[in-house]
């Protein structure tokens, strides 16, 4: 379409549908619904050309309870379904849900496609860690010796890092964030819509059904400040419940000094989201973080750079296609200069 609608003065309510939010009570999603909701009205863009596509799962129900087009499309497709929208109406501002089960286990090829091609869509891979819709399997991201329904004796699977695998595939932007901290989380997501191109948020989301907890260290209140790092561009990786810690680098490894112990805040690590090697490093502290006493998780702008999308490129080659040669005879295409026939 060549026209593209105004926007107008919305509020979050006009983004709201008419259909009954079928979550569990207290699930996660309820809090990234709103935040989602909360930020419609400030990005500028009309309802009509605003599109939620998912895939299969729980998180995968959003597009019912936006007041946008949407699709509820196919396990594990919801990337590529977004990658021909774009494709076929760059213009239109499109929105992946997704899980880590739909998004890592059978849309995983997909997904690393869709960021090496950088689309300019944003991609919400909601993870809990579990199968939430299918009763409580375990996923691509379950860790080491998760007892579940399909892994009663312990899941031998070594886990996926999702933001490692977005940078891996050449993601232009890559950040975290978590549902129980709605102002990071609409920060984030303001940031991510923000940026041209294809924008990855991984969001811890708590399934309290069959995963409940799993998050507890970075969201509850009496001890995340010590398992925390916040991400804040030229700032330095501070944490702890008293701001007494820090995070340094001694080449390319990381490690903790004690800001009351002769330290000083201008030793630590200041966070650059330019950098895509430090921000490697950054996604590796996942490897070490669940444990006390280690490395912190980090929350926030992982990395971020400007990089053509692929729609761009795409109508600058047909418009010069276009200028060369004229507009096209569709009989001439399908005939071709080569035609055969089937005795």
């Amino acid at each position: 379409m060549d026209k593209i609608a105004e926007p107008k003065n919305y509020t979050a309510k006009d983004f709201a549908s008419d259909q009954e939010v079928r979550w569990c009570p207290g699930c996660g999603d309820y809090s990234i619904l709103n935040q989602v909701k909360k930020i419609l009205p400030e990005i500028g863009v009309a309802r009509e050309n605003i599109v939620f596509i998912s895939g299969i799962g729980c998180s995968s129900r959003f597009p019912y309870y936006t007041e946008t087009y949407g699709m509820h499309s196919i396990h594990g497709r919801a990337t590529a379904i977004a990658s021909g929208l774009k494709a076929a109406n760059p213009k239109l501002d499109v929105w992946i849900i997704t899980g880590d089960g739909d998004a890592l286990s059978i849309g995983g090829n997909h997904l690393i496609h869709l960021l090496r091609r950088n689309f300019n869509v944003n991609i919400l891979l909601f993870n809990n860690e579990i199968y939430g819709l299918t009763k409580g399997q375990y996923s691509p991201t379950s860790p080491i010796g998760k007892v579940s329904a399909s892994t009663p004796q312990g899941s031998l699977d070594y886990p996926f890092n999702p933001l490692m695998l977005a940078l891996g595939a050449e993601g232009t932007f890559v950040a975290r964030s978590i549902d129980t901290n709605p102002t990071h989380l609409r920060e984030t997501l303001l940031q991510a819509h923000n940026h041209h191109g294809a924008s990855f948020v991984e969001i811890y989301q708590n399934c309290n059904v069959f995963n409940d907890g799993c998050f507890a260290p970075f969201s509850d209140k009496e001890v995340k400040d010590d398992h925390v790092v916040m991400l804040e561009e030229g700032k330095p990786l501070i944490f702890g419940t008293d701001a007494n810690k820090g995070v340094t680098l001694d080449g390319f490894k990381p490690k903790i000094i004690e800001l009351s112990n002769g330290h000083t805040p201008e030793e630590c690590w200041i966070h650059d989201p330019s950098d895509r090697i430090k921000a490697t490093i950054l996604t590796q502290f996942f490897e070490y973080s669940a444990e006390p006493g280690v490395l912190p998780r980090p929350f926030g702008l992982f990395y971020k750079e400007e990089r053509y999308s692929y729609e761009d490129h795409m109508e600058d080659q047909l418009k010069q296609e276009n200028d060369k040669n004229g507009v096209g005879d569709l009989d001439e295409l399908l005939s071709g200069p080569n035609p055969w026939q089937v005795a």
